[in-house]
């Protein structure tokens, strides 16, 4: 199988189920978006992240596949042959969130991303996948879409963000807190 089709030359591109659209579409974008968080996620595994931290990041790689497949399926009248993104995956995110939570000091004040570098590039794909999920929204305006695919990325960003505290913590960093400009020493 050959990797170039010449199809997209044109700045067109196919979708699900038929039919094309342009490049810049919106549900091109809200796809795209979500196709680069994962490859952020990609890069955050090649950072190094503690078991079994990293194979759960590979299950929401996994996730997002799924859910860039429901993004590029416009929906349409016969939805039978459609598999769209369930609310499990939802679920289990916030399961793990719960858990992790329980394990790591409470936050009172805001925290500034950065640490080791894989919870760094973690928080570098909550930011990514915060954007992943304004797309969406904007799609969700102009046409129908699978109301899990927006929660699941509400709730992504959350699970990144704990994520990443995780992975910090298991590498001995501490968190920096963020303060306000009137408390900080000048």
């Amino acid at each position: 199988m050959k990797i170039y089709t010449k199809r997209g030359d044109s700045g067109q591109t196919s979708l699900f189920r038929g039919g094309r659209v342009g490049k810049d579409d919106v549900r091109v974008d809200a796809y795209g978006q979500v196709d680069e968080l994962n490859a952020v996620l990609g890069f955050a595994l090649a950072q190094g992240l503690p078991s079994p931290l990293s194979s759960r990041v590979e299950r929401v790689q996994v996730e997002l596949f799924d859910l860039g497949a429901d993004l590029a399926t416009p929906v349409q009248g016969d939805e039978a042959e459609v598999t769209h993104f369930p609310e499990a995956p939802i679920e289990r995110l916030e399961a793990e969130i719960d858990q992790w939570s329980a394990t790591l000091p409470p936050l009172r004040h805001f925290i500034l991303p950065g640490g080791a570098r894989g919870g760094a590039a973690l928080q570098l794909a909550r930011a990514v996948c915060r954007r992943a999920e304004r797309s969406a929204v904007r799609l969700s305006r102009s046409a129908s879409l699978n109301p899990f695919v927006l929660r699941y990325l509400n709730r992504l960003s959350d699970w990144l963000f704990v994520a990443a505290r995780v992975a910090n913590q298991a590498a001995g960093q501490t968190e920096t807190r963020w303060f306000p400009p009137h408390q900080r020493d000048q």
